[in-house]
């Protein structure tokens, strides 16, 4: 037997730790001159882009942050959060990404939890700085004024980012990693009940990821990306990264509004957008004459919530390649994919729609996707039917929870990552979501899939968005309700709809009411189900008998 080991260990010159900061460093050098950033009246090159980043790395270093320092950032979808996803950690520190819609105490409890030491945020959220001073007295605050943004602000903090930028002096004076498992990125999930948990990401499998979201997608060099994803989910699926390592464009974009981000896809050529299904919805019933002149291949990615079919019909219609992945915070986003195979082009669109809204097999660079018994930790059968939870292992699993030992154990048990999420896995070895868990209905003993009565609420004409969810009965001990928003013009009456699921579902599935109004929905385009429960709990007090 041979040796192979002896006189073969790694070295600088055959080992170099996986970074997305080597994506920007090749796309400075590679394509400087190309555009990488649009935001209004800024259009940024590559080499621009990265000059910009290491002012940023600098100017954090001269501050004192190291490896491990906690940089936390507030801020929409602008070039200022393009650099910091590069800036931050080439100055060794961890990028914080906080969710723009949280209140000021959910935010102080983040930036404590995480040891932020320094802040870069938006004029926009000028009001949470008081509060945020007298709880953290320590935390430096960069105010950062973008171009688009609110005008004529005051300055609230003693360091504008221009002008922060512009202190950097040794322009070599950053750093790669020593170790790819060295954490770059902390999220925080949406903590509906208790306090969010801190997901730390380590610098492999943010390139990992990055990596297989091109090959996913099979994304051509030089794509134009719009952002109507929050970057500060997930790192944007960690898109950011892809992005460079494809030296694309980055479309800046501080809020979705579907005119906007049409005239930007027409405008710009736009090829790539990530989306939950609202955004996908919004886009799909916007009036038609704001869609002329789109005559461009454009590709979405959907996640979020499982699609309905109906909204990735729609889409296919309206000439959109809508390809759905499913991931979690815990998974540096996506990472599976409906792979679509050439045969469904044989289909119709809505037998197509109906495959492309499983959530798949595993990412390229993703080890391992099951659906398995959480009890045993045996596979399901693969037979569409028998139910488990959907679990990942492999490079895009976070390194775990910051201080939180034993969530972290709990979601590795086995040697898995435990989602929550309920599935089956089919005959073909595509997994696909009954529900989250927490979003089963369980009347009179029978087990009700909220997904399942979804899709067909959302077949029905004039439905653009809907959610159910489960109300406390006193005789079934659940019943399911149905929250509707319709579309522009659309007028429906409550016994239209009720009397469709009859004709659609099996009768205990058929929601006991439905709730009409605009459907809360988060920063990232997910409907709020845990807001429409107490909703549906203070409108229906007297549960039916």
């Amino acid at each position: 037997m041979a040796d192979f080991d002896t006189g073969l260990q790694r070295n600088q010159a055959n080992y170099a730790p996986l970074t997305p900061i080597d994506y920007l460093q090749r796309a400075a050098s590679v394509y400087g001159d190309r555009l990488a950033i649009v935001h209004g009246p800024i259009r940024q090159n590559w080499a621009e882009t990265n000059r910009r980043c290491k002012q940023l790395a600098v100017a954090l270093r001269q501050l004192g942050v190291e490896r491990n320092s906690t940089v936390a950032v507030l801020l929409h979808n602008t070039p200022a959060m393009v650099e910091a996803h590069f800036g931050v950690p080439m100055s060794g520190g961890v990028l914080c990404s906080l969710n723009v819609r949280l209140d000021t105490d959910s935010l102080i409890f983040c930036l404590e939890h995480g040891e932020a030491e320094v802040l870069l945020v938006d004029s926009e959220f000028e009001a949470h700085i008081p509060q945020i001073r007298r709880k953290l007295p320590h935390l430096v605050i960069i105010q950062v004024n973008d171009a688009l943004g609110p005008q004529n602000i005051q300055p609230f903090a003693e360091l504008d980012y221009e002008s922060f930028l512009a202190s950097a002096k040794d322009l070599d004076n950053w750093q790669m990693p020593a170790d790819e498992w060295d954490a770059i990125a902390l999220n925080y999930t949406s903590g509906t009940t208790g306090n969010p948990k801190g997901v730390v990401y380590h610098h492999r499998g943010a390139a990992l990821n990055a990596m297989s979201n091109i090959l996913e997608w099979d994304m051509a060099k030089h794509p134009v990306y719009m952002w109507t994803l929050p970057l500060f989910h997930c790192n944007g699926w960690c898109f950011a990264w892809t992005v460079a390592a494809r030296a694309g464009v980055n479309v800046c974009l501080r809020k979705f509004d579907a005119k906007v981000c049409l005239d930007l896809i027409r405008d710009e050529k736009v090829t790539h957008y990530c989306a939950a299904p609202v955004v996908h919805s919004a886009l799909a019933n916007a009036p038609d004459d704001l869609k002329k002149g789109i005559d461009h291949t454009v590709k979405g990615l959907i996640a979020g919530a499982a699609p309905p079919e109906a909204v990735l019909a729609s889409m296919e219609k309206m000439g959109f390649d809508i390809t759905h992945v499913y991931g979690l915070t815990e998974v540096y986003g996506p990472a599976s994919v409906c792979v679509e195979h050439d045969s469904w082009q044989d289909l119709t669109i809505e037998e197509r729609a109906r495959l492309k809204s499983r959530q798949g097999v595993r990412y390229h660079l993703q080890a391992g996707l099951s659906v398995k018994n959480p009890s045993t930790m045996d596979d399901v059968k693969a037979n569409g039917e028998e139910m488990g939870e959907l679990m990942f292992r492999g490079n895009i699993v976070m390194k775990g929870y910051l201080k939180n030992p034993h969530a972290t154990q709990e979601a590795f048990e086995g040697g898995w990552f435990h989602t929550g999420d309920l599935g089956v896995m089919h005959k073909d070895g595509y997994v696909q979501i009954r529900d989250r868990s927490k979003d089963i209905i369980i009347s009179g003993g029978e087990n009700i899939s909220s997904i399942e009565v979804e899709d067909v609420l959302y077949k029905y004409p004039g439905v653009a968005n809907c959610a159910v969810v489960a109300l406390s009965d006193e005789k079934w001990g659940e019943i399911p309700v149905a929250f509707v928003e319709l579309k522009e013009g659309a007028q429906i009456q409550e016994d239209e709809i009720l009397d469709y699921c009859r004709e659609n579902l099996a009768r205990f599935k058929v929601p006991k009411k439905i709730i009409f109004g605009e459907l809360q929905k988060t920063a990232t385009g997910k409907i709020q189900k845990y807001e429409l429960r107490k909703q549906a709990q203070a409108l229906l007090a007297s549960p039916s008998k």
